[in-house]
């Protein structure tokens, strides 16, 4: 499975992470299905124009411009920031977590093959893709090409054949600071070209999912299928899955309307990292989600109900059951089929979650209960099983680990503060971001 990862020219907010905990739990289903799955998501840190297309400021260098730092330190801040909100919400991390700077050379293999096949011209801006050699160029977006209007990274380029013809490699940026040597001169990768080179590196030529937002269709996904073909013959990816938006008060999430939320604002206004995890799973990732802090308010509700019941009926526990009674394990196996059906419906959450306060409300034995929601939360991802144990006191060793990596990351040190964060997760240790700061956790009890 390949997901479109982020650009880290700034913060990835809950929008973002919207469609990560869907593809986290879409990962987790798999595998309770017995599944073996290698998620590899990539990290955009060159070639990404601030629009999706082929013309305005790369996002890094724009980034850098806007912070005072070189592009390499926004890469290294943002990629930061958004990994601490998958531990926040308990995405689990892609197998794979490629950089897409780390992998010019397969960028440019890549497009020595698509060029060597006979797809490619060449203009003033650089290396273009001619999707006249594709017939079907139009047909995974849908695509009205008639209304596509022609761009470039820096303007109009009237070289262009067709206006969506699109750049494999810009060559006409000799200011840009971040630049390779190529068969077509000194330059820098397009966005479209990475996600082609690196699902293909790492899942060969052919793999079973690519995820991706319903922004990704018309341009850089149908570019994608354009680049495959052009390659290989065919499309990579046997299936696409594509999220609709998180809004805020019916509102698209956007940095230009200053209506971002970062998982870190969630926690500092007293809620719990899990209580948005909750939200997004009573939205079908299709359907998207309307955040509002009355949602999130019933979301906490909800899961403190939840954990509260999960608590008590850890603490009735005597020991455990060696026995049921034969109604009961039909009604245990019923559940679920029940939970199984829902996410084999095209990841249906909803239903799932719905499944889950059916067991909690039936009339199965307490312990039973406990047992297949926890069973359950192995794919929801909501840290049940620490709502159920008592806190481990946190050794001065980690405590000291934690405050010296908290001192690095406002010097804006990442490299050292990301190996004290290594360390202190191999104690078994993971940090979790609260209103007085940064505090380390026993893993299984940071909610």
């Amino acid at each position: 499975m390949y997901s479109c990862g982020p650009t880290v020219y700034w913060n990835q907010h809950i929008g973002n992470m919207y469609a990560y905990v869907h593809w986290d739990v879409l990962v987790r289903f798999l595998q309770f299905q017995g599944f073996k799955v290698k998620w590899v998501m990539n990290i955009t840190d060159v070639g990404h124009m601030t629009s999706d297309e082929d013309f305005g400021e790369d996002k890094m260098e724009k980034g850098a411009k806007r912070e005072g730092l070189s592009v390499w330190e926004i890469a290294e801040k943002y990629t930061h920031q958004f990994l601490e909100s998958f531990d926040l919400l308990n995405i689990r991390r892609p197998d794979v977590l490629p950089r897409a700077t780390e992998h010019i050379q397969e960028q440019i293999n890549l497009i020595k093959k698509i060029e060597e096949n006979g797809f490619t011209y060449k203009t003033r801006t650089g290396l273009v893709f001619d999707t006249s050699k594709f017939p079907d160029y139009a047909k995974f977006g849908r695509l009205n090409l008639k209304a596509q209007e022609a761009g470039s990274r820096v303007e109009v380029d009237p070289d262009k054949k067709k206006p969506w013809d699109f750049l494999l490699w810009v060559t006409n940026q000799p200011t840009h600071i971040m630049q390779w040597d190529s068969p077509w001169g000194k330059g820098f990768p397009g966005w479209h070209i990475e996600c082609t080179a690196i699902s293909t590196k790492y899942l060969g030529e052919q793999f079973d999912i690519h995820t991706g937002g319903k922004e990704h269709i018309p341009v850089h996904h149908t570019n994608e299928v354009a680049q495959a073909y052009s390659a290989f013959g065919r499309q990579t990816a046997n299936f696409w899955l594509h999220n609709e938006w998180l809004t805020i008060n019916q509102e698209k999430v956007s940095k230009s309307l200053g209506n971002t939320l970062l998982v870190t604002d969630i926690i500092k206004k007293g809620y719990k990292p899990m209580h948005l995890r909750y939200l997004f799973l009573g939205s079908h990732y299709r359907t998207g989600l309307n955040f509002t802090w009355e949602s999130l308010d019933a979301a906490r509700t909800a899961y403190e109900k939840l954990a509260q019941l999960l608590t008590g009926w850890n603490k009735e526990r005597k020991g455990e059951r060696t026995t049921l009674f034969t109604e009961d394990l039909g009604k245990i196996d019923k559940a679920r089929e029940k939970f199984i059906l829902a996410l084999s419906t095209d990841l249906n959450l909803p239903e799932a979650l719905a499944v889950v306060w059916e067991v909690s409300k039936s009339n199965l034995p307490d312990p039973d209960k406990l047992d297949l929601i926890l069973g359950f939360d192995e794919v929801l991802g909501l840290r049940l099983a620490t709502q159920t144990k008592v806190l481990v006191a946190i050794p001065k060793g980690i405590e000291a680990l934690a405050k010296k990596r908290e001192e690095l990351r406002k010097k804006g040190e990442w490299q050292e503060a990301d190996k004290l964060r290594k360390r202190i997760e191999g104690a078994g240790f993971i940090m979790e971001d609260t209103a007085a700061g940064p505090k380390p956790k026993k893993k299984d009890q940071f909610y």
